[in-house]
């Protein structure tokens, strides 16, 4: 499967991103498969917490991800307008391959599953695809694709991939 110009095989939206080459305190845009900048993840330094922001092109800002500390398991909150709509977790047991944990709050949670050290996973609702993240569809080192189908909240599922690849970070 191939990222082509235009659509994804059932209308959704590609987009691409670069391997862990952003941290907490700089600035990366999310590009669509056009090569256009649709969003810019913003690293907000200086703050107690971990900060990233979601912003579109325009610079307005969508969702804020919050890194939590003092838990057991990695976990990340995101949020709109200061109330939290998702919050990501690293599964404690990941005997075969790597999964995590999206809880939404106003709608059905959401699962990752895969090898997302090497990004090459599903998100998934219910057991439907609701997004797919690859490494496969890209010759240029350190980018992958992000794949995410019809009808989703695009910039919820690019936040969840953002904070998959930060609690992936070696």
């Amino acid at each position: 499967m191939g990222l082509l110009r235009g659509r994804g095989r059932d209308g959704g939206t590609r987009y691409r991103m670069r391997e862990k080459v952003f941290a907490i305190g700089d600035d990366f845009w999310i590009e669509n498969d056009a090569g256009e900048r649709a969003f810019k993840v913003d690293g907000k330094a200086l703050r107690i917490r971990d900060t990233l922001v979601i912003e579109d092109g325009s610079g307005a800002e969508l969702l804020t991800i919050q890194e939590k500390k003092l838990h057991v398991r990695d976990t990340m909150e995101i949020e709109r307008g200061g109330r939290t709509v998702a919050t990501v977790k690293k599964a404690l047991i990941t005997p075969l391959r790597d999964r995590f944990s999206i809880e939404v709050e106003d709608g059905e949670d959401m699962e990752a599953k895969g090898n997302v050290v090497e990004h090459e996973y599903k998100i998934e609702r219910g057991g439907d695809r609701v997004a797919e993240v690859s490494k496969r569809w890209f010759r240029v080192r350190d980018t992958y694709g992000i794949e995410v189908a019809s009808g989703q909240e695009d910039p919820l599922i690019l936040a969840v991939t953002v904070c998959i690849d930060q609690m992936t970070r070696v």
